[in-house]
């Protein structure tokens, strides 16, 4: 599992967190001022990377949080298997896997794509 610690206050919207165990990318983030005997908090609002799910948290700013490591890759569309599932080369590690499209990504063979890659799945993104 490729993740790293961090601080909540390092956090920035469009960086990705992991919320209830899901790699999310931020979309909000909001600080509170501290209280009469406490530290700040933050309020983070994420959509998961590979479920598209809503989730959010609220921590104090000098707490730690994990941090997935998601890579933006590019691949190569070897063959259409269905209407929505493709073989995707990885330009990287010329190693091919099956990667289901965006309803409405329309990819013809050798078409180069980009996916992201992180936590053992996988996800092709449009550009």
């Amino acid at each position: 599992m490729s993740v790293e610690q961090k601080q909540v206050r390092d956090l920035q919207e469009g960086n990705y967190v992991m919320i209830d165990e899901e790699p999310c990318i931020i979309k909000s983030y909001s600080t509170s001022k501290p209280g009469k005997h406490g530290s700040a908090k933050a309020r983070v609002e994420g959509k998961g990377v590979f479920d598209d799910q809503r989730r959010s948290f609220s921590l104090p700013v000098d707490a730690k949080i994990q941090v997935p490591i998601i890579e933006r890759k590019q691949g190569q569309v070897v063959s259409r298997t269905s209407e929505d599932v493709a073989q995707v080369m990885d330009l990287d590690t010329y190693e091919t896997v099956d990667m289901k499209l965006p309803e409405e990504m329309d990819v013809e063979e050798d078409d180069t794509i980009t996916f992201l890659e992180g936590m053992g799945q996988r996800r092709v993104v449009e550009e």
